[in-house]
This record gives C-alpha cells, sequence and structure tokens, in this order.
C-alpha cells in the first residue's frame, strides 16, 4: 500500500504544478484588466501600480515569484480590486462557508443514494425498486440552480419556514435549502450506482455459497456483498465531492451565504485576476487531492488495484 501511495503521489504532485502554470498564463492572457476602464489612467499612474504589484516584471520572473509565494508561504498574492485585503483573506472567509454545506450535502447525497440503490437492488422489480429510481431520476432531473429558486419560492415566498438567504454563523435553518439544492443533483446517479453494482454483486457466486450455508440476508449483504458493492460508488464519490464544492457558485448567488462561490463570480465580473487565480488554483488543487484519496480508497478496498 505504501508503494501505491507514493506512486500516486508522484503523478498528483506535478499535476498540481502544471495546473498553476497553466492558470497563471490563462490570466495573463485574458483581455483587459483590473486595472483598465473607460477612462484610461494616465502613464505614469499605470506604471506606478504596476510596479506596486510586480507586474511591470517579466513573465517569467512574475511566474517564478508567485509560485515560490505559493509553495513556500502559501500566499496567493493581494486583491487587485479590494483594497486592503489579499487573496488569502478571500479564501479564509468564504471557503469555510462553501466547506461546511458541501461537505454537509455530500454526506446527505451519499447517505440517501446508497440508501436508495441499495433497497432498490434488494426489492428487485418491486414497488421499492420503481418509487427508489423514480425519485433519484426526478431529483437529478432539478439541477441545483434550477432547485435553488424553487426552494426559495416554495419554503420562503410560499409557506414561509425557511429564510431566504443568508448565513448568520451557519445555523440549521440557513444551512437546509443550500443542502439540498446541492445534494439532488447528485442523488439519483449514487442511487444508480449502487443498484447496479448490488444486483451484479449479488449474482456472484461468493453471494449464491453463502446462500447455500444459509446465511441470513442481513448478513449477507451488510458482510459479504456490500464491500464489493462500494468499489463503484467510491470511484465516483470523488469527483462528486469536488462537484459539489464547485457547484456552489450557484448556490452561493442564489442564497447569498458568503461562500467562495460568490467571490468567484465577483472577481470575474470586476477582473479581480488575483482572486479568481487563486481559487482556480484552490478548486485544481483540491480535484487532484480528492482524486488522489479516492484513488487510495478504492485500493483499500480492493487489493488488487495496488498491483
Amino acid at each position: 500500500m505504501l508503494l501505491y501511495t507514493l506512486r500516486r503521489l508522484l503523478v498528483a504532485i506535478p499535476t498540481i504544478l502544471l495546473l498553476v502554470i497553466a492558470a497563471f498564463f490563462m490570466m495573463h492572457l485574458a483581455p483587459g484588466g483590473p486595472f483598465t476602464s473607460e477612462r484610461p489612467l494616465p502613464p505614469e499612474v499605470m506604471a506606478n501600480i504596476q510596479a506596486q504589484y510586480g507586474l511591470d516584471q517579466p513573465l517569467w520572473k512574475q511566474l517564478w515569484d508567485y509560485f515560490f509565494n505559493i509553495v513556500v508561504n502559501f500566499d496567493f498574492g493581494p486583491s487587485f480590486v479590494q483594497k486592503d485585503r489579499s487573496v488569502n483573506d478571500v479564501i479564509a472567509q468564504g471557503f469555510p462557508i462553501s466547506l461546511t454545506y458541501g461537505a454537509l450535502s455530500f454526506l446527505a447525497a451519499t447517505v440517501i443514494g446508497v440508501i436508495l440503490g441499495i433497497a432498490a437492488a434488494t426489492r428487485h422489480n418491486s414497488w421499492v425498486d420503481y418509487s427508489a429510481v423514480s425519485l433519484g431520476i426526478a431529483a437529478q432531473a432539478l439541477p441545483n440552480f434550477i432547485m435553488g429558486p424553487i426552494l426559495i419560492l416554495v419554503f420562503t415566498l410560499w409557506l414561509g419556514l425557511l429564510p431566504g438567504g443568508g448565513w448568520n454563523g451557519g445555523q440549521w435553518e440557513y444551512l437546509i435549502m443550500p443542502v439540498i439544492a446541492l445534494a439532488t443533483s447528485y442523488i439519483g446517479s449514487i442511487a444508480r450506482i449502487t443498484r447496479s453494482s448490488m444486483l451484479e454483486v449479488m449474482n456472484s457466486n461468493f453471494i449464491r455459497t453463502a446462500r447455500a450455508k444459509g446465511l441470513p440476508d442481513r448478513t449477507i449483504i451488510w458482510r459479504h456483498a456490500m464491500k464489493p458493492t462500494l468499489l463503484p460508488v467510491v470511484s465516483y464519490l470523488g469527483p462528486v465531492f469536488v462537484y459539489v464544492l464547485t457547484g456552489s457558485v450557484f448556490v452561493d448567488l442564489y442564497f447569498s451565504t458568503g461562500g467562495l462561490g460568490q467571490s468567484y463570480v465577483s472577481s470575474a465580473l470586476t477582473r479581480d485576476y488575483a482572486v479568481l487565480l487563486g481559487i482556480t488554483i484552490l478548486y485544481g488543487a483540491l480535484t487532484v487531492i480528492v482524486n488522489l484519496l479516492t484513488d487510495l480508497a478504492y485500493a483499500w478496498f480492493d487489493p488488487k488495484i495496488r498491483y
């Protein structure tokens, strides 16, 4: 397992480094800039601003300084638009919010999706199977940018049960609708994968042997069938966790939670390339790290993968 982990790290670390370089050059190739406007600044003022942020240096020197600050100090530099604020300040303010309801959404989608998939597989071709599959498809048919306005319309404007936006320290009534809006997009996929995997495992020879020995169905499902059933589910959960975090962009806009997605959109509109670049690198690094953890979990479930 240690050798497999080292091999995966040798792939993940260069991937993150290439991500930083690619994102840096893509931001510099984008037209315009944070200091351009309808009325151009005097050349002297523009030169002073560029010198303040190090934009007058050669491109390779800017890349080296930026890369050095990230690796050594984990410093993404100052914001170009928000005065007296750094990119680290923006991330420190918004990322815990996005991570909180993103993790809760991921947990809810995983638990509900797996339960629906197992129920559908163990009651194959029954009303439980049809109901679970229909519920999963209906949930997946409403992505978060559609589910968000619907939740606000029903629970806030019509019923008046939940606040329509805000964060207020993460109180439970402010978490319910963002969690539902994010989780429903992935419940159906997790349920379908679990159902298909469970049906395949339940027709395996070792399950027939367990039944021939007279083991009860509950023991067969939870002690023998569950681990191989979860293999394809685990491989899907890694990208889902990243999708939940990146999908928070719409949730932040609809529910005004103050999460990182709202900062991402506002930085793109104001051309605050420092914040945009920092959040892009953060999301990309999270994608690589979560995929690495998924590979390690998959190898733990199935030792054959290590070889």
